[in-house]
């Protein structure tokens, strides 16, 4: 991971992630597999902190309709969105969250969360589901009170 990053600090945070991960998914994770368990889920957090930082340099780039992004007022109100919208997503039950975070975040497939969690591909397809209209109505209900 060093080698990828570049940041030693970066890489233990990755590695430290990728054995939480591992922790907490022990009993359905073959141990003759562990390490490519690992060694996948290091890269994959890699790539998703990389496309985080991509799409979050992304966004300070654009202009905001009606919004100047160096105005504090907006930078209070975008951080207060987030923690909002954050607090909205661990708000969400279990279930949904953890699969929630595992496609959407992880960018694992609907197959593998089903094989993961020992249910079927429809029950994930539904886990997802509810989870974006709870995080809709969140959201909306976040956009309407106006901070």
């Amino acid at each position: 991971m060093y080698y990828r990053c570049g940041d030693l600090d970066k890489a233990e945070d990755l590695m430290q992630e990728a054995f939480v991960r591992l922790w907490e998914n022990c009993k359905k994770v073959v141990i003759a597999q562990a390490k490519s368990y690992l060694f996948t889920t290091a890269h994959r957090l890699f790539l998703n902190q990389v496309e985080h930082e991509k799409v979050v340099l992304a966004f300070e780039k654009q202009p905001h309709p009606g919004a100047d992004i160096h105005d504090p007022e907006f930078q209070l109100r975008s951080k207060e969105f987030k923690t909002r919208l954050e607090k909205a997503i661990s708000d969400l039950p279990s279930g949904q969250r953890e699969v929630f975070l595992m496609h959407r975040i992880d960018k694992v497939p609907f197959e593998e969360i089903a094989r993961m969690q020992g249910v079927s591909l429809g029950a994930v397809h539904k886990k997802i589901y509810k989870a974006l209209d709870r995080l809709k109505k969140s959201v909306n209900e976040l956009r309407d009170r106006k901070f």
